[in-house]
């Protein structure tokens, strides 16, 4: 199974845990999840630096 970075942000999103993420999906690690909130913030700011550019 894939499981995609809009997949995590949506769980965080919705307020489950890092600890209830992990736990329904092993697969996960938390470097994982943090993984998925630095790309979304490296596309936020580019879309940001795009705007302004």
């Amino acid at each position: 199974m894939r499981i995609t970075v809009y997949d995590v942000l949506g769980w965080l999103a919705a307020g489950m845990s890092y600890a209830e993420i992990l736990e329904d999906f092993p697969e996960l690690t938390e470097q994982d999840i943090l993984a998925c909130l630095e790309e979304a913030a490296d596309r936020e700011h580019r879309l940001v630096n795009y705007r302004l550019g």
